[in-house]
């Protein structure tokens, strides 16, 4: 079973996400288990307060190093060292290839911060990833903790139905998804591809590779950068307008 702690100045924000949907059957399952924990807890002030005003001045508060380190090392304490995650825009940019890295662990640490940003003890000794899910700025960690988390739990084993659901996933295998379709067969006048009711099951994976290949081309050329092609797809693809 993987174990999950968040720490987080606003808990009740995960009680949706973690009671619900996928990360809900994960739990029933035996497959992961979650707590999160209101890290002002572990401050030291008598007010409670875990943020003060930055060094050498300027704007925003910054969150100060006690809380979290005595929060990380009180859940330390109960079980295996975790590795320990800090939500950062100026983290390593999440992929799909980190989900799969992290899904191999046994305990996770999510660090969910708010205000200015970190003292700079906590990057520097207490955590083992920082990491960003996007070019932009969002209040706090919580939401983009909340997506590492679905991502990583979905790959668990008997997480998902079906245990191949997530191999051909977008970004899974280097290469975004190809289309899919459902019946009807026929909806006002948009058919499915005659390939695809054919039966023929060889024919079916050639044009689904095709179409990962051509969608991919289309909308994330740099992710072709990054795989390893092999001469039939590169065929195809340079008979698509792609040049390497």
């Amino acid at each position: 079973m993987m174990n999950i702690q968040v720490l987080s100045l606003f808990p009740d924000m995960f009680d949706g996400v973690f009671n619900a949907s996928i990360m809900k059957k994960a739990q029933e399952k035996g497959a992961v288990s979650f707590d999160v924990t209101d890290f002002r807890s572990f401050s030291t002030n008598k007010h409670n307060q875990v943020d003060d005003y930055p060094y050498g001045g300027g704007a925003g508060m910054v969150l100060k190093p006690e809380p979290l380190f005595n929060a990380v090392e009180a859940l330390q304490a109960k079980g295996k060292k975790p590795r320990i995650i800090l939500m950062c825009p100026q983290g390593e940019r999440y992929s799909q290839q980190k989900a799969e890295e992290l899904a191999r662990e046994e305990d996770l640490i999510f660090l969910c911060g708010h205000y200015e940003g970190y003292d700079e003890r906590i990057r520097e000794y207490l955590v083992t990833d920082e990491i960003s899910i996007g070019d932009f700025v969002l209040t706090g960690g919580e939401l983009a903790a909340m997506t590492i988390i679905d991502s990583v739990v979905r790959l668990l084993p008997g997480v998902l139905g079906q245990e191949a659901s997530h191999i051909n996933d977008s970004f899974s295998t280097g290469l975004l998804e190809h289309p899919h379709y459902t019946r009807p067969a026929d909806f006002r006048g948009m058919k499915v591809p005659d390939v695809l009711m054919s039966g023929n099951h060889a024919k079916i994976d050639e044009w689904r590779e095709e179409q990962s290949l051509k969608r991919t081309f289309e909308r994330r050329p740099d992710l072709l950068e990054n795989i390893e092609l092999t001469p039939k797809q590169l065929k195809y693809l340079q008979l698509l307008g792609y040049k390497k």
